[in-house]
């Protein structure tokens, strides 16, 4: 036994500290997410700017939880930015606790397996959802157990009875299947929940307490119905003879709805406490992954806030699911940036690797860079837009709807950082650049940051006085593009564009053409500045 649990503590030891191999199943993980009040958040990250900067393949990345409750308490931590630092501390402080005593986690991390079953998904719909209602004609069913049990007992005396004990069986069985339903919605939530509990108070026990002196009544709260809710598992503790006479039983005396409706009816009254137990597993969970991030990548920072508004500084910055990754800095005081270079070069990883770090920076408190330091923003982005064919929406028109949002988020009073890739691309070129630079201007109000990458270099001209001006190149050596993916200072000076398709073999036709062409359209441009 002793050798046993060592295994097991060895094999979670192993397991939480590395990237997760099994399925994520969001429509199940965001459970939490998707039912929790957002009134007291600073921001809740939209869907959009989820797809944009790929937060669910981040998510996976990040996410080392034991059990299934602190997965779906991280997915909401994840996607929530909270109004103060009291998160931040609760988790900086759990963490320290946890690192400095080995023996305490690794009886925390044996408790939270045992909520580590699909099953454990389903607590949620304890506090977050309405339960199903008693029907109205519900007397019925407890006049029925009433006439059953009084029908057993006069059986012993009045033999004859059991005939019309087997007619009110049949009639008993029909509502006892009715329940089925019923019973089959909450026997995942609600045996979770007893698990939930044991292991609340075994946390407690070790003293992993949160600020929450209600943690303990809370148990004594869930405990009060526990007996009740052992009905659920007793499907499982049985041989299956003995459970078909069981059911037998269940059904003859209505057993499952009458114990079904008394505890919900209980539970009711509890939604409170089992939030809080939930919450609690969930922050001591999400404590131990951050811990065990940040012991397994190459170098991480805790994020700070400046006083100052409109500023920006990261050093060593990088993309945390690319292998190899190059690092850049940036820093932004007063203004905001504008990225030039050729395609692949990487402008638009740059942008989501800034909107990644911004959102961690406030989430979890751990950025993948040396340093970082930045303003409170929201972050909002349209990066990944598509043409909508069910709604026989264009490009344009999808992006016109997505940045009018922009617009009207510039102008509230918390500071927003805008990641654009390609403004307008689904235009031409003198309109593109005109609302280009009339919207990179209104966004660029107030506090607001905006990052935004394009081909346009006449953008660059346009607004090098409000913007600071950045660009990636790309190299031609030995008839070879070579990309060295680092952030450089000022405007792209020099293209390479025709020359890669002369080393793609372009017909020389079309490259000399092309080339004489560029030439007089630069010529044209300078003329008409002049």
């Amino acid at each position: 036994m002793i050798r046993s649990k060592k295994k097991e503590i060895a094999r979670l030891l192993e397991s939480y500290q590395k990237m997760k191999s099994e399925s994520f199943y969001f429509n199940k993980i965001e459970g939490y997410f998707s039912g929790s009040k957002k009134s007291d958040v600073y921001q809740t990250i939209s869907d959009r700017t989820f797809r944009d900067l790929d937060l669910d393949e981040i998510f996976m990345f990040l996410d080392r939880t034991i059990s299934k409750v602190g997965q779906q308490y991280y997915y909401h931590i994840f996607r929530t930015i909270p109004v103060g630092n009291s998160r931040r501390d609760k988790t900086e402080q759990l963490i320290k606790v946890l690192e400095e005593n080995s023996d305490t986690k690794e009886k925390v991390l044996v408790q939270l397996s045992r909520l580590s079953k699909e099953e454990a998904y389903y607590i949620t719909e304890l506090f977050e959802e309405k339960y199903i209602q008693k029907p109205a004609w519900f007397w019925v069913v407890q006049f029925l157990s009433v006439i059953s049990i009084s029908l057993v007992l006069l059986s012993f005396f009045y033999p004859q009875l059991i005939l019309i004990l087997i007619g009110i069986l049949s009639v008993n069985y029909l509502v006892h299947y009715w329940n089925k339903q019923n019973l089959h919605k909450y026997a995942a939530s609600i045996t979770q929940l007893l698990v939930l509990n044991q292991v609340s108070k075994e946390l407690l026990k070790l003293n992993i307490i949160i600020d929450n002196p209600n943690l303990f009544s809370c148990t004594k709260a869930i405990d009060s119905v526990g007996r009740r809710m052992s009905m659920f598992k007793l499907g499982s503790t049985f041989p299956s003879d003995l459970d078909s006479l069981f059911e037998v039983v269940r059904a003859l005396f209505l057993v499952e709805p009458l114990i079904l409706f008394n505890v919900l009816g209980k539970l009711n009254t509890r939604k409170d406490q089992i939030h809080q137990l939930y919450a609690y597993i969930g922050e001591v969970d999400v404590a131990i992954s951050i811990s065990s991030l940040r012991k397994n990548i190459p170098y991480y920072t805790q994020a700070r806030h400046s006083k100052l508004e409109k500023f920006m500084y990261a050093e060593d910055m990088y993309h945390p699911l690319l292998t190899n990754a190059v690092a850049n800095s940036i820093e932004l005081s007063g203004k905001s940036a504008l990225l030039t270079g050729s395609n692949m070069s990487g402008k638009t990883t740059f942008i989501r690797t800034v909107g990644i770090n911004v959102i961690l920076s406030q989430t979890i408190n751990t950025c993948f860079a040396r340093s970082f330091v930045s303003s409170k923003l929201k972050v909002h982005s349209a990066i990944r837009i598509s043409d909508d064919l069910i709604s026989e929406k264009s490009y344009y028109f999808e992006e016109v709807v997505t940045i009018k949002k922009m617009l009207e988020e510039s102008s509230d009073d918390k500071p927003s950082l805008f990641l654009l890739d390609e403004i307008f691309k689904g235009t031409n070129t003198i309109e593109r650049i005109a609302a280009g630079k009339s919207v990179l201007s209104y966004l660029n109000r107030n506090n607001n940051i905006v990052l935004v990458s394009t081909h346009d270099i006449e953008l660059a001209d346009l607004l090098k006085g409000i913007y600071n001006l950045h660009h990636f190149t790309e190299l031609v050596e030995n008839e070879k593009i070579v990309f060295d993916y680092k952030l450089k200072t000022g405007n792209l000076q020099s293209t390479n564009a025709i020359r890669i398709l002369e080393i793609n073999n372009y017909p020389a036709e079309v490259t000399d053409e092309a080339k004489k062409l560029s030439i007089q359209i630069r010529k044209n441009n300078v003329t008409n500045k002049a």
